[in-house]
């Protein structure tokens, strides 16, 4: 699902029996046909993702990494799920093949779904491109966003995806918890956002599909025209609140990522690229809402997850050499995203 610069070979500790793939999708690819080529993606690290070559036709397949697993983790299942549900709607995925739960085959559970050909955009400036080209890639990511929230769940058959209701109770106590197992040192921001978060709860428990990921750098743009062809990365998928997505997506408007960059000092009139506003007026245009209630709980509380999850990567880091200093990047890196959340609540009492 990656640009083809990014393939490699397959790395020695994901190899498994390529015959014994090619025999599966003999068996469970409609009009498959071999012989096979396996190379890998240069990303997909949670789930190695693979491109399988035939002369024919170009297929992914995303597997669960070797080794031994934390029980609700690498969940390639509930991937393979959420994309088709989603066949039949208007939301942009690449059409899925096959679900394979039995470990004998590879080695690990799989799924196989097409190869999307387009482009990943990474950074959210659009370098390269004219004014008009970077507003229709916003709005086309907006519209994309939209129609992925306007899916009625119990229609698709995912009513049991996830719990349903009270999802920032739930989601704010989980990544707490995560990041006290993970602390390092007593960060102040991270503790005023702990405190804070939860008596700022909105009222409003609505629930939708939640992608968890939802960025540009995620979707698929078709080669030369300003449409997202397919979305990428459900592995943090789940029933939520549709504004925590919303608010993910707009953490670019916040904060300038150490490699791909940001908004944050972006001239949006030259640029064509939306103010927050305009593309936050957007989306409630296309989902039929009047307007947001404390916009700042939304983006505080996406800094926050982010920051917790961050935090976890630089203690790994640290356990597993003290002297890492990409683990000691990912310090500075969490305790950045939590003083940005709490600044962005401070006039927010």
């Amino acid at each position: 699902m990656k640009d083809n610069s990014e393939i490699t070979e397959v790395r020695e500790a994901h190899r498994f029996n390529e015959q014994s793939l090619c025999t599966y999708m003999q068996e469970n690819v409609q009009d498959f046909s071999g012989p096979l080529t396996v190379r890998q993606f240069e990303g997909g690290q949670s789930n190695p993702t693979f491109l399988l070559h035939t002369p024919d036709q170009e297929y992914v397949m995303r597997k669960k990494p070797p080794g031994i697993l934390l029980p609700s983790a690498h969940a390639v299942e509930r991937e393979y799920r959420i994309m088709s549900a989603l066949q039949e709607t208007d939301v942009p995925v690449a059409k899925t093949y096959s679900l394979c739960e039995d470990p004998a085959i590879i080695g690990t559970p799989f799924y196989i779904m097409e190869k999307v050909d387009g482009r990943i955009l990474r950074e959210p400036e659009l370098p390269g491109m004219d004014a008009t080209q970077r507003a229709a890639i916003y709005d086309a990511m907006n519209d994309t966003l939209a129609k992925m929230h306007n899916v009625n769940v119990d229609a698709v058959g995912l009513s049991d995806f996830g719990k349903q209701g009270n999802y920032f109770e739930r989601q704010i106590g989980r990544w707490t918890k995560q990041y006290r197992a993970s602390e390092t040192d007593k960060v102040p921001t991270m503790e005023k956002l702990i405190e804070w978060l939860p008596e700022n709860m909105p009222k409003n428990l609505e629930t939708t599909i939640c992608h968890g990921d939802f960025r540009l750098e995620n979707m698929i743009i078709h080669p030369t025209r300003p449409e997202v062809v397919a979305v990428l990365d459900w592995e943090l998928c789940t029933l939520g609140h549709p504004l925590a997505d919303l608010a993910y997506n707009c953490m670019t408007y916040h904060f300038m990522h150490p490699v791909s960059g940001g908004l944050v000092t972006t001239n949006f009139e030259e640029s064509g690229i939306p103010s927050e506003k305009a593309y936050i007026d957007a989306y409630c245009k296309r989902t039929g809402r009047n307007d947001i209630d404390n916009w700042p709980f939304y983006v505080a509380f996406s800094f926050f997850r982010l920051a917790a999850i961050v935090q976890g990567v630089y203690k790994r880091g640290l356990d597993g050499n003290a002297s890492s200093e990409s683990a000691k990047t990912y310090g500075f890196f969490a305790r950045m995203l939590a003083d940005l959340g709490a600044k962005n609540i401070l006039t927010s009492g």
